[in-house]
């Protein structure tokens, strides 16, 4: 079994950028890297938010501070549709990734099903999910298929709507901005079309911290990927260390669909691993604090532990961090996701320096 060297891989080492173009990356880890580089965070926002309305506008408002959000679909009362082509034509623009924690952790036929069908139909919408390893590897080839099948549906749909949308003289059912986008023949008129909200893209190089001389980092694209739940931050937890040794073990084994963990530590091992790690359990002190070495930063009282970014990602190797509460109770969420960004950009700054030393 592999045992993680944590801070000492080279990847932590190197850049985002370096990062996106190691060959064993998987497509979807490299479009993330890419994505992280540009945009200059690598912030997740975890919205646990309870209805579509709340879900949409927490997209829109902080998107340009986020490189991924993550969703759970079953705890909005009122999902369906116009919250899928609403969320994909938000995360399109203000380009980040949408990963759904739905944690499967069921036989290869159910889990298909459940990340295919059903009124979630996960597989449709979101680029990432994430899965627990204990009903076997079997687990990792099921929906690796799925979302193999799912990708290829969704090509020829593509295909479909752009011829489509040539022939069409009429468009009465999506915007202005897009209908113009029709008659010039463009290939995004897709079936994300059919929201009512009006969302800008975003300027990068106006964004805090954007840099304007970095690579086009494109449109989101159709990949599927999967992160292993191979570390949990709640108190008492029972993914021991063998359990996330054989995680890592299986990633290996499968890089082109599992691009990277759920973990509180860099967990690659070989040399030719770049798996990602996104943490959750992050948290901040209030504004006027050290940025969270020295403050006490306690849990949830129901069995959540927090870090702070600065030990996350400059110490244990961390390359997202995943924040949930913390941005979503503040008063100005916008601006405490700003604060979270680039607490967790600058130590990733610092980590790249260190390892230059």
């Amino acid at each position: 079994m592999p045992q993680s060297k944590s801070s000492s891989h080279q990847t932590v080492g190197q850049s985002f950028l370096t990062r996106s173009s190691l060959p064993s990356t998987s497509p979807l880890a490299s479009y993330l890297f890419r994505l992280m580089h540009v945009k200059k965070t690598n912030l997740c926002l975890s919205a646990d938010v309870s209805s579509s309305a709340m879900l949409l506008k927490l997209a829109y408002d902080v998107g340009d501070s986020i490189c991924m959000l993550k969703t759970h679909a079953d705890i909005i009362d009122d999902f369906g549709d116009r919250t899928i082509k609403g969320l994909v034509e938000i995360s399109r623009r203000r380009k980040f990734l949408i990963f759904e924690d739905r944690k499967f952790g069921d036989i290869g036929s159910t889990v298909q099903k459940q990340y295919t069908s059903g009124p979630l139909r996960i597989a449709e919408w979101a680029s990432v999910v994430n899965a627990h390893l204990f009903p076997g590897p079997s687990i990792i080839r099921a929906l690796a298929s799925a979302a193999t099948d799912t990708i290829l549906a969704q090509n020829r749909f593509v295909r479909t709507e752009i011829s489509a949308a040539q022939d069409e003289t009429s468009r009465p059912d999506i915007s202005e901005e897009l209908e113009e986008k029709a008659r010039r023949g463009s290939g995004s008129i897709i079936s994300t079309t059919t929201i009512d909200m009006r969302v800008e893209s975003p300027r990068l190089d106006e964004k805090p911290g954007a840099d304007s001389d970095a690579p086009e980092v494109g449109d989101v694209p159709l990949d599927r990927g999967l992160l292993l739940l191979a570390e949990m931050s709640s108190e008492g937890n029972l993914l021991t260390a063998t359990y996330t040794d054989h995680c890592i073990s299986v990633a290996q084994q499968h890089r082109d669909f599992i691009m990277g963990f759920i973990a509180q530590r860099s967990l690659n091992s070989e040399p030719e691993d770049n798996f990602i790690t996104c943490t959750p359990g992050v948290s901040l002190p209030p504004v006027g604090g050290d940025g969270g070495e020295t403050e006490s930063i306690k849990g949830d009282g129901l069995g959540q532990q927090y870090t702070s970014p600065r030990k996350l990602v400059l110490d244990q190797g961390c390359d997202v961090i995943i924040v949930g509460r913390g941005i979503l109770e503040a008063a100005d969420p916008l601006k405490e996701a700003e604060r979270y960004r680039s607490e967790a950009w600058k130590a990733y700054k610092e980590r790249l320096k260190r390892s230059e030393r």
